[in-house]
């Protein structure tokens, strides 16, 4: 294997991202262990206090994140939503946000986020780590990204996505955030914003294990939970595409009726997480390394799906909205792919 070294010589600010990057990208894929030792080691090497503190601390997240889902109103404290670290990490790609149509602030929104990729990048920076973008482009609409109802019982990361605006993707904590009131004089809106963004990654785990480069496979047929939330909710639903998100990472080859598949298919129905092994760059080389490739994410947001609000979704009108959802993003792929992607003219939307 030729190995091909990044040049020696390097703006200053690349090899800032570079490294802001590296580290992001670490915490993100090893945090739920990491956490989960911390606490570990704390109990194990600790004194009185110490182990006392620690277990107060276990007892009020479980208590917490079962009376009201861990949640976090409004935008939380925003310098942890835009920083000039996080900064770097998005101008690293750089990953931009292309807005196609108003979102009024007057009703809550699920944006049903596509696609997956390795670890939603363009989502979880647009919506969560460095919302700059999105609060010029969408005044007054809080952005949150729902993810894994089980990382907010996890010591340690449960506050760092809480302090991102990541939110649990659990149907409690959803009806909580979606039926949120819209009047900017109900004391729930002292912050100035009156309309709650829910971005959900529908695909999941299994989207991600269909993630290589080019390939825009969306696991989306049978998932119509999203449709049957926004229904019981009033919650609009707005089609999103991030363009190059499953470009930034390749992965190990798992055909089908491989045995790594078949593998990550088996941890998957037993966690709800899907083991990857995740192909990138390194810090000083384009071959191999852990770290995302360079590469523009570009997350259009599409026009939102109006629906009418029921407590009992009837099955024809959620396979009439699923069908929307799913024309309307194959509207904009075929729109936009060109522009987003160069050399895409053959590249094809499946739906599985």
């Amino acid at each position: 294997m030729k190995i091909e070294w990044a040049p020696a010589k390097v703006p200053l600010n690349r090899r800032l991202q570079t490294l802001v990057t590296g580290i992001f990208t670490l915490f993100f894929f090893s945090l739920p262990v990491t956490s989960f030792g911390i606490v570990a080691l704390l109990l194990f090497y600790g004194g009185l206090v110490i182990r006392a503190l620690v277990l107060i601390y276990v007892v009020y997240i479980v208590v917490e994140h079962k009376r009201n889902y861990s949640a976090m109103d409004g935008n939380g404290w925003m310098y942890n939503r835009s920083n000039p670290l996080n900064r770097l990490y998005r101008n690293y790609f750089p990953v931009s946000l292309v807005k196609t149509a108003e979102l009024p602030p007057n009703k809550n929104y699920i944006l049903a986020s596509f696609p997956h990729g390795i670890l939603g990048t363009g989502i979880c920076i647009n919506m969560g780590l460095e919302i700059s973008q999105w609060l010029k482009q969408f005044p007054q609409v809080r952005p949150k990204v729902g993810t894994l109802d089980q990382h907010f019982m996890v010591p340690i990361l449960r506050d760092l996505l809480r302090w991102w605006g990541l939110v649990s993707v659990s149907k409690g904590s959803l009806v909580y955030y979606l039926t949120k009131s819209n009047d900017p004089k109900d004391p729930g809106n002292h912050d100035g914003f009156t309309s709650n963004a829910v971005a959900i990654l529908v695909g999941g785990a299994q989207e991600a294990i269909d993630s290589h480069p080019g390939q825009y496979i969306l696991t989306l047929k049978n998932r119509k939970g999203f449709v049957k939330m926004a229904i019981r909710t009033g919650s609009s639903i707005v089609p999103s595409l991030s363009f190059g998100e499953v470009d930034i990472f390749d992965q190990v080859q798992n055909p089908p009726d491989s045995l790594l598949r078949r593998l990550q298919t088996l941890v998957k129905k037993v966690t709800g997480i899907a083991p990857l092994i995740p192909v990138g760059r390194g810090f000083f080389n384009y071959t191999f390394g852990w770290l995302p490739y360079r590469r523009p994410i570009v997350q259009v947001v599409g026009t939102p799906i109006d629906v009418i609000q029921s407590n009992e979704p009837k099955a024809d009108y959620v396979d009439e909205l699923h069908g929307k959802v799913m024309l309307e993003l194959e509207q904009m792929f075929e729109k936009y792919k060109e522009k987003y992607m160069p050399n895409s003219t053959n590249t094809k939307l499946v739906f599985v």
